[in-house]
């Protein structure tokens, strides 16, 4: 590192976008609670949304690279391990890794860091998740920042 620049944690953020739908309805509840928990969200069909997530990551900058990690990797993590998996799919049926979640937007990120932490932990990357920011519409969002 340049001996003008100072050292400490920075975080890197990079963002994708996927289209999916999903019913929120928790099994053992009735079908009445249910609903009135859930209102149209509940519908039998379910709904859709078109999701924004964006995903960060804290570390050190690499003397050698200048970066905290290589957003092509960050980038190609996201799409292999959410992307992927989720996009233009019935997140309740079609997703192995959604299978028996109730698909909250709060669930859908914690999830999502499983996916993620299991890649970064894989793939041996640099840095660590931060935060997990869905954006279910415009005016909804969730952020996970981990387990601890």
């Amino acid at each position: 590192m340049p001996p003008d620049l100072p050292g400490g944690f920075l975080e890197i953020t990079r963002s994708a976008e996927f289209s999916a739908s999903h019913r929120l309805h928790h099994p053992q509840l009735s079908d009445e609670e249910n609903e009135e928990i859930f209102e149209n969200c509940n519908w039998p069909g379910g709904h859709g949304h078109n999701y924004l997530v964006e995903v960060s990551v804290i570390g050190e900058v690499d003397p050698k690279t200048g970066m905290v990690m290589n957003l092509k990797d960050l980038k190609q993590a996201i799409r292999t391990r959410i992307v992927e998996p989720c996009d233009h799919r019935n997140l309740n049926e079609d997703v192995p890794f959604l299978r028996g979640v109730v698909t909250t937007t709060e669930n859908l990120c914690r999830a999502f860091w499983r996916e993620l932490e299991d890649e970064f932990s894989r793939r041996g990357y640099p840095g660590r998740l931060s935060c997990i920011r869905i954006r279910e519409t415009r005016d909804n969002s969730v952020t996970y920042r981990g387990p601890e």
